[in-house]
Parts: C-alpha cells; sequence; structure tokens
C-alpha cells in the first residue's frame, strides 16, 4: 500500500503548543510557558509535516542571531517509516544552509544525524533534584530583571555562540519563571532562570564565571522552583559542574549527545552550568 504523500510546511503560530506537548512525549520536558520565547526567536523556523490534512511530524530549525538550532523533531509513533520526518529535514534544513548549527540528540537518533551531516560534540547529563536544600547565599543575589536585558544578552554568549536577544527578552520574562544574577561592581558574573516544566521545574540557562558563582545561582534558583523535582541539563565536559551537582545531592537520570554541524562553536564550557532548552539550545 502507498503511503500517505507528506507535505512539509511552515507551523502556524497555534500548532507550536502541539509541537511542545509532542516534545514533553519525547522526554525532553519543556516548560509550560516556552511557547511565546521559542516563536519570539524566529517566528519563520518551525515546521509541520501533515499528510492527509493532519499534523504528523514537526521540527524547530531556528536561526538564532547567526547560528542554527534544531529542535523540536517528533514524527508521530502510528506514521513513522512513511518519510515524513525526511520531508521536514529537507524543507527545513534548507534555510539553515551557511550556518553552523548545532541539536541536542536523544538516545537512538545519533546514526541517523551523522548521516546529515552531523557529527558528536559531547555529552548533556540531565540531572534530577527531589528536593533543593535552603539556600545560605541569598545575600549574593540578584533578580535578573534588574539587570540591563543588553547585558545579560552580552554575557548569554559566553555560552551561546549566536545572538539571540529576542529569545531571551520573552524567556525571562515568562510567568512561572524565575531569574536570578550575580553581579560585582556592576560586572555580571553569572544568571539563570528556573521555570516550571511539564513535570518539575528546570534550571537554564545557568552561566557563571566560576564554580563558587554557580553554586550560589543554583541554590537560588532550586529554593524558587514553583513545583518538584528540579532538573538540570549540562555539559559533561565541565567536570567542576558535575561534581558540584553531585555535591549537592542531584542524581544523574539521563544524556543527550551535543551534535554539531560546521564549525565548533565558539563557547566557553566551563561557564555552562545548565542550558535553556533542549529544543533550542
Amino acid at each position: 500500500m502507498a503511503h500517505p504523500e507528506s507535505l512539509a510546511r511552515p507551523m502556524r503560530r497555534e500548532e507550536l503548543d502541539l509541537a511542545l506537548r509532542w516534545s514533553a512525549e519525547a522526554g525532553r520536558n519543556p516548560g509550560l510557558r516556552d511557547v511565546d520565547a521559542f516563536w519570539a526567536a524566529d517566528p519563520q523556523g518551525f515546521w509541520m509535516a501533515e499528510a492527509q490534512g493532519e499534523p504528523v511530524a514537526s521540527l524547530a530549525a531556528v536561526n538564532l542571531g547567526g547560528f542554527g538550532f534544531v529542535g523540536l523533531y517528533f514524527v508521530r509513533p502510528d506514521v513513522r517509516g512513511q518519510g515524513h520526518g525526511r520531508a521536514l529535514w529537507r524543507a527545513a534544513l534548507a534555510r539553515l544552509e551557511g550556518l553552523g548549527v548545532g541539536l541536542h540528540a536523544l538516545p537512538g537518533q545519533e546514526t541517523a544525524l551523522r548521516a546529515q551531516g552531523f557529527a558528536p560534540s559531547y555529552e548533556l547529563a540531565r540531572f534530577c533534584w527531589d528536593l533543593p536544600p535552603d539556600p545560605c547565599v541569598a545575600e549574593r543575589l540578584v533578580p535578573l530583571e534588574e539587570v540591563p536585558l543588553d547585558d545579560v544578552a552580552a554575557y548569554d554568549r559566553a555560552g551561546f555562540p549566536g545572538a539571540r536577544q529576542a529569545f531571551l527578552r520573552r524567556w525571562l520574562a515568562m510567568p512561572n519563571a524565575r531569574g536570578l544574577a550575580v553581579a560585582h561592581g556592576g560586572e555580571l558574573l553569572g544568571y539563570g532562570v528556573v521555570r516550571t516544566c511539564w513535570r518539575g521545574s528546570t534550571i537554564g540557562p545557568l552561566f557563571a564565571e566560576d564554580c563558587d558563582t554557580a553554586e550560589t545561582l543554583l541554590l537560588g534558583l532550586g529554593a524558587a522552583a514553583e513545583e518538584l523535582p528540579v532538573f538540570l541539563d549540562m555539559p559533561v565536559p565541565n567536570v567542576r559542574g558535575m561534581r558540584m551537582a553531585a555535591r549537592w545531592g542531584m542524581r544523574e537520570v539521563s544524556r543527550v549527545v551535543r551534535m554539531d554541524n560546521g564549525p565548533e562553536p565558539d563557547v566557553d564550557l566551563f561557564k555552562i552550568f545548565g542550558v535553556a532548552s533542549l529544543d533550542l539550545g
């Protein structure tokens, strides 16, 4: 029997809610209010495949200030193996031609992504905090809304290779989210956000100059989480961060692989203690 023809097209804004639900089913655990920040990142970067008039697959291929990121990849289980994913990749990835592109591969995806030109860069470990301890470092923390957005966006470039100010503007202002920063003498030393997700809460991004600053932010954000448990996705090469997470009772529950197509991104992995999102980097 012939497979139904797949139509790959730009996603409509209202369909992004469905794509995020699919992301939750795939185990990425997106935030409850991620939609506006995702859409603000690059409204033309979201794609849907449909067959017989029904959405069957999703993919994000967003341009974040000169760097591409791929996420939200999902094909409905009942139509897998029928070419819908391939149709999406051809249409969506074409708009990122010439850019460095990154993604986070779930278990089982790495071989297929190698065939698409992606190579593994490093692993990210997902940590789970069942019960964060009470912080004793509050005097160093300031609400992130008191820090100019331009300063946050400039510091963000230490951990993300593209300029994603439009994304950050919405990310930092999400309902059910709290942002904190550490600064000294007017210089930003680190910042982080915790938001409520489909399950519990997730801290991300968490970027800091050193482990002491990261620890201050980790404890403050853990205490500010509205729902438990608290999750954190950290690059495994940041060995100081990995030890910090274990020291404070976070347990590793899963891993994904960061893969890149193009030049290796110019970021400082030792300042990345948590990425913002497995779907958008």
